[in-house]
């Protein structure tokens, strides 16, 4: 049986909230990227701030491999700043991003998550996301055949 979106969101949560209440581990090589300030509160700037679009726009990725999501699980972040979360059988979550010199973050129930970005190249999307807690790492590959979501009006 595959996990709805719900299910994921529900799984995550726990494991945040368990998360919350352990030491933090020393920092290693692997995790020494530039840290992300923490989760503040989602401004309403435009999705980009300059005219050139990240790579990773107007492209549906998938999970292949994450710490805390669900194989499988798309991810589409839309030109206009909006950012559609789909597991099959579920459904689709919405939120926002933004990218602002040279920064992702991503926008979730009007949290904002600075994210890393890892890796990006045509076959491969590699962010971390500074969620409380443990930050989390997803790999993305594109999703083959899959078209862009269609969203409901703003």
């Amino acid at each position: 049986m595959k996990p709805t979106f719900a299910t994921s969101i529900a799984i995550i949560a726990a494991m945040l909230a368990v998360a919350c209440n352990k030491p933090q581990p020393a920092e290693t090589a692997s995790t020494a990227a530039a840290p992300a300030s923490p989760a503040t509160q989602a401004s309403t700037a435009p999705a980009v701030a300059d005219d050139a679009l990240p790579a990773f726009v107007g492209k549906v990725w998938q999970v292949q491999e994450s710490s805390a999501i669900a194989p499988g699980t798309r991810y589409s972040f839309l030109v206009d700043g909006r950012l559609v979360i789909d597991a099959e059988g579920g459904t689709p979550g919405y939120g926002k991003w933004t990218y602002e010199n040279g920064a992702l973050t991503m926008i979730e129930e009007g949290v904002s998550y600075p994210t890393d970005i890892l890796k990006l190249d045509a076959t491969t999307f590699q962010i971390r996301s500074h969620n409380p807690g443990e930050p989390v790492t997803i790999t993305l590959v594109p999703a083959e055949g899959v078209p862009l979501p269609t969203v409901p009006a703003r």
